[in-house]
């Protein structure tokens, strides 16, 4: 871990220097071993400009932040029917969204903001009619209509709902609400718990997923000599990584630019990376490390590439411990 981890300290530092994003994609696991403070710190030395992360990231995240504590035992529950009922997490993630989307809020300010100001205040019925009537081509008036809707069938009143978030701390949504720095998430239709909630819309999915897709183009817009850090996401952050850089370089051709170049990509995951240096590129169709999705995407992707087995909380202690030393 130790070289990889310096090297990479020091082109962070260096990318924050010439203003150039810093993006940290992380799966669920990550906030489940406890990572939350190391992030927050991160996030406040200004060391990271963009966190992304899927459904499930959000999860846990509210859970830790409402309750305290989070997950249950799959192989029992699924069995019972009761994997994934649980009504608070359906319904306050719904809340989150469907409020922040008459502000045109993506998924993941949308639930930051939530669990930041302990609830939302929705407007009254006869409100969301009004505007639907006034304005019926307007931008948000898809969301109102969604909001509007769910009001009517789940009996949601109009006015503050206030849900107290006693471990906001934990919270890695609430701290990049509080520090201001983009926190994206791209959920899947289906992937997470909340889709058996009876308030689940894919709409409202759907629509907070892609304001935060466009968001996080943003932030690999400024990728130029900046960094992007991969931790214990195989699926998500390749494949969301590559469409978005993709169109970056797009938009950046059709403007006659450049595409963008410069950057390093760090993959951190606990499984063998097959035996190959992925420093070196993309291993041949006759090893088994090309078909390691995580590091065979990450590679394809320009820059130079590097990858660490390790635990991913490991690797973010010594990442802070270098960097404050910096």
């Amino acid at each position: 871990v130790g070289p990889t981890v310096e090297d990479c300290a020091r082109r962070i530092v260096e990318a924050r220097r010439r203003g150039s994003s810093v993006i940290l994609l992380y799966g669920a696991h990550l906030l489940r071993n406890g990572a939350a403070l190391l992030l927050e710190r991160m996030l406040a030395r200004g060391w990271l400009t963009h966190l992304a992360t899927n459904g499930a990231g959000t999860i846990h995240d509210w859970e830790y932040a409402w309750l305290g504590r989070s997950t249950e035992s799959v192989r029992a529950n699924v069995a019972t029917g009761t994997f994934g009922t649980w009504d608070e997490t359906g319904r306050n993630i719904h809340l989150a969204l469907l409020a922040g989307g008459l502000r045109g809020e993506g998924y993941g300010r949308a639930l930051g903001r939530f669990i930041a100001e302990d609830g939302v205040t929705l407007p009254t019925v006869e409100e969301l009619e009004a505007a639907l009537r006034a304005q019926p081509g307007d931008a948000l008036a898809p969301a109102r209509a969604d909001l509007l809707q769910a009001m009517c069938r789940h009996r949601l009143a109009a006015g503050r709902h206030v849900v107290e978030h006693r471990w906001k701390q934990a919270s890695i949504l609430a701290q990049a609400f509080r520090h201001q720095v983009p926190l994206t998430v791209h959920p899947g239709i289906g992937y997470d718990i909340i889709a058996n909630h009876p308030m689940f819309d894919g709409a409202v999915i759907g629509r907070a997923g892609a304001v935060d897709f466009r968001l996080f183009g943003r932030g690999v817009e400024g990728l130029d000599g900046g960094v992007v850090l991969s931790v214990g996401s195989a699926i998500m952050a390749p494949q969301v990584f590559e469409k978005s850089l993709s169109c970056v370089n797009n938009l950046r051709r059709q403007a006659g630019r450049e595409v963008v170049r410069g950057h390093s990509i760090y993959v951190v995951d606990l499984q063998e990376g097959g035996g190959w240096d992925w420093s070196h590129g993309e291993p041949p169709k006759t090893s088994p490390a090309y078909y390691l999705r995580f590091c065979k995407s990450f590679a394809r992707m320009g820059g130079a590439m590097y990858y660490s087995c390790c635990d991913n909380v490991t690797f973010l202690h010594h990442l802070v411990r270098q960097l404050s030393g910096m």
